[in-house]
């Protein structure tokens, strides 16, 4: 990952849309806020704890890239839908090889209560491996399968690594353990899961190399949420983690690398970019424009260093949650400049931080404050806008997987 950051744009100020998992992927390939395309909180395989389920009419991004000629893969982690037509063959994707559920229980086994959600297409499969080296595997054969192919390809791999549980190779703990003596056990663990990973992004970029196809490809990395700090993450100076509305849970890192196009080295500390904006941007490097509704603006120019004007935007976080602490409720946070008004839970009052001068959120600013009022005013409007799209579906059989099983 320092090989990549060094090698095209880092941006500082990057966000997830979400401080957890489905609806940042539901944002990333739509477009849109989650809860406008009914992805407010998680997708599980209990339907009873479950708190999203895709617009079926949302144009997903494969959708967009198939219209001028790419062919379309997901490798990994999927966690947007379990039975048609949420499924990453019906939904644009030309192949799928991975995880149909939301994490992993073990990640040798694959399983989640008990069931296997490992597919290739449509096809239920069991492989033998760690989940991590098994996506990088497949990446890394989807790569060399479009060697001398006329038609573009788009690659969506999505690790559940660092997801819980923390099950990193023993060999890799080892190696940290020996590095840093000292170390409590559960940090090492963690960081050991974040190498490992970090090597199999190096062998994808490698197998990008070997097969001539770097030079000619644009790569992004990012994640989903922030780091979880239960599990032994570090955040640095931002408050909070993975769930949480602070800094914390939704900024997260993000690069962008395309030899030729993209200067290396080059690092942006302003512009305020979110998930669904990869959509639109995406969208325009393959030389195509958006004509539907989407709420993400491209932010392309900026990445091959045009002077790409970026004015303030209104910018919405929610998440919807079961459990005793959120009880099925929706909790938010809204942005506009520096100005961030917040909560993180659905039953404490909201509270306004000036980012520019407190990044750690520490210092809550008086309900009085103009900007209070005006960032409330314009949350009510969000919700109200998203309050029409259904984000839960007739009751279903969760052991029915998609091929009718």
């Amino acid at each position: 990952l320092d090989g990549l950051m060094a090698a095209g744009m880092r941006m500082d100020r990057f966000c997830a849309n979400c401080p957890v998992c489905s609806p940042t992927r539901a944002a990333l390939l739509t477009g849109r806020y989650p809860d406008m395309v009914g992805v407010p909180g998680v997708i599980r395989t209990h339907q009873a704890d479950s708190w999203g389920y895709l617009k079926e009419e949302a144009l997903l991004l494969p959708q967009m890239l198939k219209r001028v000629g790419y062919d379309t893969t997901i490798v990994g982690k999927w966690h947007l839908g379990l039975t048609e037509p949420n499924v990453p063959n019906s939904r644009g994707f030309d192949h799928f090889h991975g995880f149909l559920g939301d994490m992993m229980d073990d990640y040798w086994n694959h399983r989640r209560h008990g069931i296997n959600y490992m597919y290739r297409d449509r096809q239920r499969i069991d492989p033998q491996g760690h989940a991590t080296d098994l996506f990088t595997q497949w990446a890394c054969e989807t790569i060399r399968s479009r060697k001398d192919r006329p038609e573009p390809f788009f690659l969506y791999l999505a690790y559940n690594a660092p997801h819980t549980p923390i099950h990193p190779p023993e060999e890799w703990v080892r190696k940290v353990q020996a590095r840093q003596p000292g170390i409590s056990d559960r940090r090492a663990r963690l960081v050991a899961l974040i190498e490992h990973l970090d090597h199999g992004i190096g062998q994808v970029v490698d197998c990008l190399k070997e097969t001539g196809q770097w030079e000619n490809t644009l790569l992004i990395f990012t994640s989903d949420n922030g780091g979880q700090s239960g599990v032994g993450a570090n955040n640095g100076p931002l408050r909070g983690g993975k769930q949480d509305m602070w800094e914390g849970g939704i900024r997260v890192p993000f690069c962008a690398v395309w030899p030729g196009r993209i200067a290396a080295g080059r690092r942006d500390q302003d512009t305020v970019a979110c998930t669904m904006d990869l959509f639109p941007t995406v969208c325009e490097a393959a030389g195509m424009s958006v004509e539907h509704e989407i709420d993400g603006r491209s932010f392309l120019g900026r990445l091959l260093g045009h002077s790409q004007p970026w004015p303030d935007r209104y910018l919405v976080w929610v998440r919807r949650e079961g459990n005793r602490r959120y009880q099925g409720r929706a909790y938010y946070a809204i942005r506009f400049g520096p100005w961030k008004l917040l909560q993180n839970t659905p039953f404490e009052p909201m509270q306004l931080y000036n980012l520019d001068e407190d990044l750690a959120e520490e210092k809550p600013l008086p309900t009085s404050h103009p900007m209070y009022g005006r960032l409330e005013t314009e949350l009510r409007r969000h919700i109200n806008r998203a309050g029409g799209i259904p984000w839960a579906k007739d009751p279903v059989d969760i052991d029915r997987v998609y091929e009718g099983i």
